[in-house]
């Protein structure tokens, strides 16, 4: 199945059933009157979040959605029916946009989470509405109110506890591989991912969602290579773990085009919890490893974890720290919530 994290909509909302003018016409009953009923609400346009979905690909097929028009009124009072709704089916972690693809409408992040996106017009009115003392016999109705319509974006934010970034080549899809039942493409050459790959990663009793972007290159905020575009699948992600290629010569120039990307990209994004890793250690001598790490550490300002995600060398202490890490976020954004609901202190 393909993998398709953005796609532009058409949605319109039904139109009202129009209002019925009819007249009492039976034997024996004088005085009959207007009894024209009125028309039914137009259908709602729903977004639902479901689970069981992880791509947007049903909407590169289908682009349009309307919801029926509702039942029109009829004589002897009968009202006419609601229109039936459409459903947009999204998986978890979809935004809705409108069309100038920045102004967000919802977040769509649990499974079961709806939104009415637009509703449907409102039903016309009968002749029977209008009857008063003074007009015992109106002969007119309204018609239905128009529904709306509009195109949104829906765009696909996937929903991980870490996630890979690093350079072209630099292991990530191997280092997935290795850790996860996932199955990413891995060849020798760049840009062999070509679209963000999940795993479910055990660590001991627990496990967390690992995500596996497509490599950054420099300039990659601005379009290169393939650009910036995954980069929205690593936002919701409580920690990113940086693998730099240990083979490649300048290991601090790979470092700061990444970080520099991130921080083009969104400032937030930049600021999130980083494992920088030293990987494919397994080709370099015991002497390379020390002086690559000695100078990641100067660069990152930070400890330098190293491991081999093809032989598995020091791939389990990545976990680990990965486990640390996200603990201790949550036990923070804990804390920050008791705070917000703990009342203020009073003398």
């Amino acid at each position: 199945m393909k993998f398709l994290d953005q796609a532009k909509v058409f949605v319109r909302s039904g139109d009202g059933g129009a209002g019925s003018v009819s007249f009492l016409r039976e034997k024996f009953v004088e005085f009959g009157g207007p009894n024209g009923g009125n028309g039914g609400r137009g259908g709602d346009v729903i977004v639902q979040c479901v689970d069981g979905l992880n791509t947007l690909i049903d909407y590169r097929y289908q682009q349009h959605f309307k919801a029926s028009t509702g039942h029109h009124g009829m004589g002897k009072d009968r009202h006419g029916g609601k229109g039936n709704d459409v459903i947009l089916k999204v998986p978890v972690g979809t935004q809705i946009l409108e069309e100038d693809n920045e102004t967000l409408i919802a977040d769509m992040t649990e499974v079961g989470q709806t939104l009415t996106l637009l509703h449907g017009g409102n039903g016309g009115f009968g002749n029977a509405h209008f009857k008063t003392s003074s007009n015992q016999a109106p002969r007119h109705a309204n018609p239905g109110q128009d529904g709306t319509e509009k195109w949104i974006w829906l765009r696909l934010k996937l929903i991980a506890d870490a996630g890979l970034v690093g350079l072209p080549n630099a292991g990530k899809s191997t280092f997935l591989a290795a850790v996860s039942a996932a199955k990413p493409k891995i060849a020798d050459y760049p840009f062999t991912t070509l679209h963000p790959n999940l795993g479910v990663v055990k660590v001991g009793e627990r496990d967390f969602v690992l995500a596996d972007i497509p490599g950054l290159i420099e300039g990659a905020h601005e379009g290169a290579g393939i650009g910036d575009r995954f980069l929205g699948h690593v936002e919701r992600t409580g920690v990113l773990i940086h693998l730099i290629d240990g083979t490649q010569d300048d290991v601090k120039e790979a470092y700061k085009i990444i970080r520099g990307e991130l921080a083009a990209y969104d400032e937030t994004l930049a600021e999130k919890p980083e494992i920088v890793v030293l990987n494919k250690i397994d080709a370099l001598t015991e002497d390379d490893v020390k002086d690559k790490v000695k100078t990641l550490k100067r660069a990152s300002k930070a400890e330098v974890m190293t491991c081999a995600g093809a032989t598995g060398q020091g791939v389990q202490q990545v976990l680990y720290r990965v486990i640390s890490v996200l603990d201790a976020e949550k036990a923070e954004r804990a804390e920050v919530a008791r705070r917000a609901v703990e009342p203020g202190w009073t003398p």
